[in-house]
């Protein structure tokens, strides 16, 4: 088949990798790509935001499925209108992905679902702000109702701190902080069949030891030798069914990949928020591990043929992503630096190691720096320690002028 993927970073790099691995990917094409992308796919300008250009380009190509990357072309409805054309395209439409474009609308559908998590308001005014911070006390957990490209969400044991970012938000929700460690756990689904794939962990702080602002995301690994091995069953009877049936019952059916971010509370598992996309740099990781080929799972996503496809097979692999960004990331990133050692790393660290391109660009001969969150460094190994020894390896022959990467990925877990 012919496949189209829109969107051009990491994730869009590990998804494009692992299609171009699959026997029955005949043409793999990429919109708008990166330059570690061009070297399994080929790219096409696009706005990604313009459904009616993605159409366009999917009509053009012949595309036998296209498959929608990041969270702005999905809540902007572009599924909406490839799937309009007769395209099967793997990402929900626009009213499925306010799960991730609307916070409230989110805490409104687990409500209805049943499904468990953190108690909330939704605030609008100065005076309901305060309300909600006095009714919880610290830490305080703020989040932006809108898409916020992972940083919009603020924890914070200052009081100020936590109302200056509400006040700065249109409409905010205000929740209780959930204790106990996180987890990611993706699934693909139809509207009616979900099929969970293997839990992730990320690391969204900035620095060492979880200090630092929040970011996308530093790095990943998985698995978690630390969690329930009954883990994975559970979310999917208490959180993602339930979800998926909700809205399949309110006339939007959710068909792409429901990304669930989890807290192991003493409570038991809680819902800290949905995303209606592969997460990154979760995805690096998970992809690294699985070993059925993706695009014929996620064209049963898109044809609603889900019941028919077999389990999925999984590596016994532990894999670890660390994502190597520009200076001054989160903030204001400085862009343009070149990059050098991608090719030693080809040479010497393939096939356990390797480089998906988050924030990349040519400049002649060149690769260049083109955003906050740069590369990510992917490696597989028999266990998370020799998977973390591999992907610092490969992390250390990259040059990038001004660059820094958290140093302790996974390093809790490998030493369990």
């Amino acid at each position: 088949m012919k496949v189209l993927v829109i969107g051009g970073g990491a994730r869009e790099h590990a998804l494009c990798r692992s299609l171009s691995l699959d026997p029955d990917v005949t043409a793999l094409h990429c919109a708008p790509g990166n330059a570690g992308i061009a070297e399994v796919a080929e790219l096409h300008p696009v706005d990604q935001l313009d459904g009616a250009a993605v159409t366009a380009l999917a009509t053009e190509l012949g595309a036998d499925l296209v498959v929608v990357g990041p969270e702005a072309p999905l809540v902007a409805g572009v599924a909406d209108a490839v799937r309009a054309a007769g395209i099967p395209v793997f990402g929900p439409s626009r009213e499925a992905a306010r799960l991730e474009g609307s916070k409230a609308f989110a805490k409104d559908v687990m409500a209805g679902a049943g499904v468990p998590t953190a108690r909330s308001y939704v605030c609008t005014t100065p005076a309901e702000i305060d309300e909600a911070l006095d009714a919880f006390g610290a830490p305080y957990v703020v989040k932006d109702d809108g898409l916020a490209a992972g940083k919009g969400v603020v924890v914070t044991d200052d009081v100020e701190r936590a109302r200056a970012h509400a006040l700065a938000c249109d409409r905010v929700v205000i929740e209780e902080y959930l204790d106990g460690p996180e987890v990611s756990l993706f699934a693909i689904t139809d509207g009616t069949t979900v099929l969970p794939l293997k839990p992730a962990q990320d690391f969204k702080r900035a620095l060492d030891g979880d200090e630092g602002p929040n970011t996308g995301g530093m790095g990943a690994y998985s698995p978690l030798p630390w969690a329930d091995p009954k883990l994975v069953e559970e979310v999917l009877e208490t959180v993602l069914q339930p979800t998926v049936d909700e809205l399949r019952r309110r006339g939007t059916p959710f068909s792409g990949l429901l990304y669930a971010g989890l807290a192991i509370t003493g409570r038991g598992v809680r819902v800290i928020e949905f995303n209606a996309r592969f997460g990154d740099p979760e995805t690096q990781v998970v992809l690294a591990r699985l070993k059925t080929p993706l695009a014929g799972v996620l064209l049963n996503s898109a044809n609603g043929t889900l019941d028919d496809q077999a389990p999925l097979a999984w590596s016994d692999e532990a894999a670890v992503t660390v994502v190597v960004a520009s200076h001054n990331y989160p903030e204001t990133p400085r862009t343009g630096d070149p990059i050098e050692g991608l090719d030693e790393v080809a040479e010497k660290d393939a096939p356990h190691a390797y480089v998906l391109h988050a924030g990349t660009r040519r400049d002649g001969d060149a690769v260049v720096s083109a955003g906050g969150r740069v590369l990510s460094v992917t490696a597989t190994g028999t266990d998370l320690a020799q998977a973390r020894e591999r992907a610092y390896a490969a992390v250390g022959r990259i040059r990038l002028d001004g660059s820094q990467h958290r140093t302790d990925i996974a390093r809790k877990a490998a030493e369990a």
